[in-house]
């Protein structure tokens, strides 16, 4: 059964400022079935659901609110505003620089974790580049895993492969059992990364991309290995070669058209 395609809204941040109204309607004027919003732009999140319902756009996740330890309470006050029961969470490259710190990073998630699951709220957690390193042989993620049992995980397919260092498919199936959502995104794996920015609590990283399908990630083979507990496959430009409607526009006719993910159109 195929999987409802959706966007991360991050990809058109930049529009979005001007006038957030008319890039949903965009969005669902492509086809997309879904959004996960990474802010707001001072919209409700009860208004925000409204306005999704109007479009025929389901949000599946949100970026926003992103769990710290010293936000929980406002983080499942918009989480249960916007309907969600997921938050997620996400850490930095010194976050996973070395084994105390990847140990440190376990330990305080597994605290988030235990609140808000009692508050009835699963966190699940993002990834970039630097989690995929190794330490020792290890995937740094998977030692990270081994960790903080129970945790989900919205894996990023494109970062999985550390900037082409590993397979993103055998990536995928080491966190299979463990893995609700994904993020696809493609380009050229083999390139430097710039940037380390904290914005708006979301770490932005500058890595050049493409549209899906033109650039190296082995999307069909994803798909195919999907877990079943995945609940869309979620698209997402952080910056592309081409203007980001056009690119937008063309990821989805990829994966539409070669059947690897469901669009209303």
């Amino acid at each position: 059964m195929l999987k409802p395609l959706s966007v991360q809204l991050y990809s058109l941040r930049e529009f979005a400022a001007a006038d957030f109204w008319k890039e949903l309607k965009f969005v669902a004027d492509v086809g997309y079935k879904g959004v996960e919003p990474a802010g707001f732009w001072n919209i409700r999140p009860s208004e925000f659901r409204k306005v999704l319902d109007d479009l025929g756009l389901k949000m599946y996740s949100s970026h926003s609110p992103w769990a710290r330890p010293n936000n929980l309470g406002e983080v499942m006050d918009t989480a249960y505003a916007a309907g969600l029961d997921r938050v997620v969470c996400g850490y930095t490259a010194k976050d996973f620089e070395d084994l105390d710190a990847i140990k440190r990073t376990a330990e305080t998630t597994l605290r988030m974790k235990e609140v808000l699951e009692r508050n009835g709220f699963t966190m699940f957690q993002h990834n970039h580049d630097f989690e995929f390193a190794r330490l020792d042989g290890r995937i740094k993620y998977d030692i990270y895993r081994e960790l903080c049992p129970g945790m989900k995980y919205e894996l990023d397919c494109f970062w999985s492969t550390n900037l082409g260092k590993e397979d993103a498919v055998e990536m995928l199936e080491m966190f299979a059992d463990d893995t609700v959502l994904v993020h696809m995104k493609d380009g050229f794996a083999s390139q430097k990364v710039s940037g380390n920015d904290m914005v708006n609590g979301i770490l932005e990283r500058h890595v050049e991309l493409t549209p899906l399908g033109q650039g190296d990630l082995p999307i069909g083979k994803l798909i195919a290995n999907l877990p079943e507990q995945v609940e869309t496959v979620i698209v997402e430009l952080d910056f592309c070669c081409k203007e980001m409607h056009r690119a937008l526009q063309e990821s989805y006719d990829f994966m539409v058209s070669n059947n690897f993910a469901a669009g209303n159109k």
